[in-house]
């Protein structure tokens, strides 16, 4: 057959173009039906639920519930996470509509022991758990009471605040007195719960009760005592701000907006706007309501000296073990937020030797424990979530906020004094980034390497198996 140019271009497109009737068919066949792929998807977001309420990020919650779907043979699914809602989808091939299911978020109660069995339950999902066992173990684990009675709760974040006062140095008047007021602005902060008082307004009755407290903590020089002469009001109430900020969501929130969850991201922030503005409001009515009875206290013109450095490494030890307590930890992550948050503190001095401003050796304190825990979360199968929180919290500037606040309401006419106030509580705005964006980065850079040890621990299995 003679060429023609029409055979010429016909020869070329073949070799340039894929041919319509070439292409495979990758429709997936319908295996699971249609009541089947509901109780898969109720589990997955039911897991995915109980997850977000007690403190997991965003990302991790998606991943979550793509995994547990995956696991039961459906694929792909969809699925949108917000501040307050969950929404998973799957498509069924040839269905006339999807399947979705949607779930209202309430509250956020951080439960890190509860978080740990739902990633071991993920995981013997993910190794073949018949789903008629993973239903029943899910609901056990929704079901399960918070760890620690309220009392133990309360001793717990109070020892918090007696961590605090230990890192600055306080002698053992000091310490009592930061354990009595955290105590009591706990269970003013319990006793609001119970009778359902918005979380904002027990944020301003808590600050209020720890400045009283403190204001009132000078009149102890009348007993003869001698460490009453030198009890710092300031570290007590700095003590109390730094239980306050405790629970809030500074890392999430960075982590969430980084990740791409706009909405989640949102809510935590604002949620963590206000509910630092309560505190704020409730130093604020504790140190005029002092003043107006003649107990003022004069603003401290330099920051608070930290105590000696093995006092400092004592106390954030404190701090860690009193933050895994009262989020519901069990004993391993207990243990391992105590080495880690002596870890972020060691990344904190050590970068504060090297001439590093105050925030951005928070940052790199923060980084380093945040690295550190992604890493040793995966080898001892705790959550990553629990151990960062408490070792980057000795870190939370409890005393530069105090510092900004008492300068702002004592200032008067003295611009002087006011601009000071001002620029100190600006310096605290830029350490609380700074820890964001710190323990962030760590959590990035310590997914990868945390990956690489998963495979090389499967090939090992394997190869023993």
């Amino acid at each position: 057959m003679p060429l023609t140019p029409g055979t010429w271009l016909s020869s070329l497109r073949r070799l340039t173009h894929s041919a319509d009737a070439a292409s495979l068919d990758t429709t997936l066949l319908p295996v699971v039906d249609e009541a089947l792929a509901t109780r898969i998807l109720d589990l997955a977001i039911r897991i995915g639920e109980t997850m977000l309420v007690v403190g997991a990020p965003a990302n991790e919650v998606t991943l979550t519930i793509v995994r547990v779907c995956g696991a039961y043979g459906l694929d792909p699914v969809h699925v949108d996470v917000t501040y307050n809602s969950i929404t998973i989808a799957h498509s069924r091939p040839g269905a006339s509509h999807p399947t979705t299911l949607l779930r209202v978020v309430r509250g956020s109660v951080p439960d890190h022991a509860k978080l740990q069995r739902l990633q071991a339950l993920v995981t013997e999902v993910a190794d073949g758990l018949a789903l008629d066992d993973a239903i029943v173990r899910c609901r056990a684990i929704r079901r399960l009471p918070f760890r620690y009675r309220p009392g133990i709760v309360i001793v717990s974040q109070a020892s918090l605040a007696a961590g605090v006062a230990i890192m600055f140095g306080a002698n053992w008047l000091a310490l009592v007195l930061s354990f009595i007021a955290a105590a009591l602005a706990a269970t003013t902060q319990h006793m609001m719960a119970r009778v359902r008082v918005p979380y904002f307004f027990a944020q301003i009755a808590g600050g209020f009760v720890l400045t009283v407290v403190a204001a009132l903590s000078p009149l102890l020089r009348y007993t003869g005592l001698d460490a009453a002469v030198d009890i710092r009001p300031s570290v007590i109430v700095a003590s109390g701000i730094v239980l306050m900020l405790a629970g809030l969501t500074v890392v999430g929130a960075a982590q969430d907006a980084i990740d791409g969850f706009a909405l989640t991201a949102t809510g935590r922030i604002l949620e963590l706007t206000t509910q630092t503005l309560g505190v704020v409001l409730g130093i604020l009515a504790g140190l005029e309501t002092v003043r107006v009875i003649g107990l003022g206290m004069s603003p401290p013109s330099n920051a608070l000296p930290l105590g000696p450095l093995t006092v400092q490494f004592v106390g954030a030890a404190v701090i860690a073990i009193a933050v895994a307590v009262y989020n519901g930890a069990g004993t391993r992550i207990i243990v391992v937020s105590a080495a880690l948050s002596l870890v972020a503190w060691a990344g904190y001095v050590g970068a504060t030797a090297l001439g590093f401003e105050v925030a951005a050796a928070s940052g790199v304190g923060a980084f380093i424990g945040s690295f550190a825990g992604i890493v040793v979360a995966y080898r001892l199968h705790v959550p990553s979530v629990a151990i960062t929180t408490a070792a980057i919290l000795p870190l939370v500037p409890g005393a530069a906020v105090f510092r900004g606040l008492l300068g702002i309401v004592e200032s008067g006419d003295d611009a002087a004094v006011l601009m000071t106030g001002v620029t100190t509580l600006a310096g605290a705005a830029t350490i609380g980034i700074a820890l964001a964006v710190g323990a962030s980065l760590g959590i990035y850079l310590g997914q990868p390497v945390r990956a690489t040890l998963s495979s090389v621990t499967r090939a090992r299995a394997r190869a023993r198996g």
